[in-house]
């Protein structure tokens, strides 16, 4: 198979572009596409938990997001799918801030622990609807590029009196 200039022979299993920033020490910034991809992955499995009446993956993914949050890209799974299956055939997208989606994740934690502890309590109808929250925002993210947990950071900044500025970091070209 061949790029589409030709030029050069594109192998399975080859990288598309050199990266810029690395996956898991770079921590400042992220490719644009990586938490579009998480998104979608925890939105789709937020509703197969809903559809399945299994709400225990709730948890897991709770459990998930902590760990990416506390470990490191490294610890979590979609982003170690995107940036060891994804990116290599697609190349890195756009870098951007890594704080905003950050925050974003930390929002999606707190919901899905709320949602399962609410399930764990009895409580349902709560669990449920907390649960289709999350998978509501997270796909619209996924689909559109809109993550209102990004925007909520951006305004948080704005209301402190620091307004954000999405400024990646520029990469040493030596690693």
């Amino acid at each position: 198979m061949y790029l589409s200039s030709g030029r050069r022979p594109l192998e399975f299993g080859s990288k598309v572009s050199a990266r810029l920033a690395h996956p898991y020490r770079d921590l400042d910034v992220i490719d644009t596409r990586a938490p579009r991809f998480n998104q979608a992955v925890i939105g789709t499995l937020a509703l197969v938990a809903f559809l399945t009446g299994w709400w225990p993956l709730l948890g897991l993914l709770a459990v998930q997001f902590a760990l990416g949050l506390t470990l490191g890209r490294r610890f979590c799974l979609p982003c170690l799918a995107y940036f060891e299956l994804v990116q290599p055939r697609l190349g890195e997208g756009e870098l951007e801030d890594a704080r905003a989606p950050r925050f974003a994740n930390t929002i999606g934690l707190v919901v899905l622990t709320a949602a399962t502890v609410a399930h764990a309590a009895g409580l349902h109808t709560l669990g449920w609807a907390l649960a289709l929250l999350v998978a509501a925002l997270a796909l619209l993210a996924a689909v559109t590029g809109f993550c209102t947990g990004c925007e909520a950071y951006k305004l948080s900044c704005l209301l402190r009196g620091r307004p954000f500025v999405s400024c990646p970091l520029p990469v040493d070209p030596a690693r």
